[in-house]
């Protein structure tokens, strides 16, 4: 099972995970590793146009970006783990954004939701769908090929965040509160180690789209 089906899937169909609100479970990985995840359950409707799933990483945890996000004057960062598992609950129902160029972030420019978020290892995962009707160029440019696809990342949005010490050359984030992420070219984001990608769920039959 891959990570978007198992974050989907955990999320709409584990007694006492979810409700609307949300709620954290601890769970063990088969390597005995904890992981902290929360999501939000939403009513399935088979073939909705304007969903189309997605999962990826959203950053790594304990671990200095690769450079300096935007913001951070110049200075790389770490997100540790106990402040991402604070601040999971405030990943549930924000939005994904794009820019054109796919080279940042441009947080008016808003192409979907994020339904899950799961702190497993030292990846902090987040699954939730695409707004594809609205904005079809986003699935032609992600699954356009392979190679495209592999080349996507993604990069948080951060308010409140509290520096451990701002004279340091890495900037330790003890706390912060998410409020949203971009999807982006990987080598643009500060953790080159994040990824993106959709699922296009099987379709049932033809649908006509109607505007009313």
């Amino acid at each position: 099972m891959g990570h978007s089906e198992g974050l989907h899937r955990r999320s709409a169909g584990l007694a006492g995970w979810s409700e609307l609100a949300g709620r954290r479970d601890g769970l063990r990985g088969a390597a005995g590793l904890e992981m902290r995840a929360m999501a939000v359950e939403f009513p399935v409707v088979h073939g909705h146009p304007n969903r189309l799933p997605f999962e990826g990483v959203l950053t790594l945890v304990d671990v200095a970006s690769d450079k300096a996000p935007s913001g951070a004057k110049g200075h790389r960062v770490v997100l540790t783990r106990a402040a991402a598992e604070a601040a999971l609950p405030s990943l549930l129902g924000m939005a994904v954004d794009y820019k054109a160029g796919w080279d940042g972030h441009d947080a008016r420019q808003k192409c979907g939701i994020i339904t899950a978020a799961e702190l497993d290892g030292q990846k902090l995962m987040v699954a939730g769908y695409l707004f594809a009707r609205d904005f079809p160029e986003m699935e032609a440019k992600i699954q356009g090929s392979g190679a495209t696809s592999n080349l996507m990342g993604m990069s948080y949005e951060l308010a409140d965040a509290h520096v451990a010490d701002m004279r340091a050359q890495v900037w330790t984030l003890t706390r912060a509160t998410f409020t949203g992420a971009a999807i982006l070219l990987r080598e643009k984001a500060a953790y080159r180690s994040t990824s993106f990608r959709v699922k296009r769920p099987a379709s049932v039959g033809r649908r006509v789209a109607v505007a009313r």
